[in-house]
């Protein structure tokens, strides 16, 4: 963010960020593959069935909450909450990161979580969106002849499928074979994550003039709705999935973080009226690194109250 704002030449080429997020969505999904094949399949069904209640409410809320508080346009509001309701690869690798630094095991359901929650909130945001246009009389074409394209889109994103094909690899795949490719997803794991944050503090340090458009309320809103959803969450991972203070933490996660990779071009093709500015700064200049600072530890700490 720093070498944003001192306007440094520092860039980092756009083919390098997109490789290193495969490698990270990748490695994360072969390692929880790989504890996933440790265990029964009907012990990660609960997991999923919350991983689909969260990805369903969390948007619905984030949506009231804005119109009724924020008192913004409909069509804003939904692209916002979409965000929201969806979660952020970035924010939960940081986060395995941390617990892995911290020396606190963690199960590996998360994981599976991580790759279904995308889906339910994109989904979510078109349904509200279609409804709001029906009752205010807001007809547009665009939304209407992309809904097929979206609803694809909703369940193959890029980030789905690597978390779902490093998960299933992980699974099936034999000891001997992981042993040959588990250095490379191993060794080079934190080093990797580190220069990935750093493209993201300066993609979030590109949104800092944006702040003026969001306002007080939507900034309040990218702190404080975090806070909430990611307590709710890890009481949910403590209280009725069972996991351990590191499980928890993660679910604790998953509901507080905002997605900015997978969610923003849907929103571009479902809600072309909403401003972009609105939502990239939100999910990306105040709750991505607002979470990667103090989020984390917060829901770190909340886990560990509850034990």
């Amino acid at each position: 963010m720093l070498a944003q704002l001192v306007r440094s030449d520092l860039k980092l080429p756009a083919e390098l960020t997109k490789s290193i997020t495969i490698y990270l969505l990748i490695s994360v999904g072969i390692h929880g593959g790989i504890e996933l094949s440790h265990i029964h399949l009907n012990e990660a069904i609960p997991s999923i069935a919350i991983a689909i209640v969260l990805g369903i409410a969390l948007p619905i809320i984030a949506y009231f909450t804005i119109i009724n508080i924020g008192k913004l346009d409909r069509l804003n509001a939904v692209a916002i909450a979409t965000h929201y309701g969806s979660v952020s690869a970035g924010t939960f690798l940081t986060a395995i990161a941390f617990l892995e630094v911290m020396h606190v095991d963690y199960e590996k359901h998360p994981v599976i979580m991580l790759a279904i929650m995308e889906s339910p909130a994109i989904l979510v945001g078109l349904m509200l969106a279609t409804s709001i246009r029906k009752k205010y009389a807001l007809g547009s074409p665009v939304i209407e002849s992309n809904q097929q394209a979206l609803v694809k889109e909703a369940f193959t994103n890029g980030s789905i499928l690597l978390l779902l094909g490093g998960i299933l690899i992980g699974d099936i795949a034999t000891e001997k074979s992981l042993k040959s490719i588990l250095p490379f997803f191993d060794q080079l794991f934190m080093g990797v994550l580190c220069i990935f944050l750093l493209a993201m503090g300066m993609e979030a340090g590109k949104k800092i003039g944006d702040f003026k458009l969001a306002g007080r309320f939507l900034i309040g809103f990218g702190i404080i709705m975090p806070v909430l959803s990611g307590c709710v969450g890890v009481m949910i991972g403590h209280y009725v999935l069972g996991f351990s203070i590191g499980g928890a933490t993660l679910v604790g996660v998953l509901a507080a973080s905002a997605s900015y990779i997978a969610v923003p071009p849907a929103m571009r093709m479902a809600i072309p009226e909403a401003n972009p500015s609105l939502y990239l700064t939100l999910a990306l200049g105040v709750t991505f690194p607002f979470n990667v600072v103090f989020g984390i530890p917060l829901y770190y700490g909340f886990a560990c109250f509850l034990n």
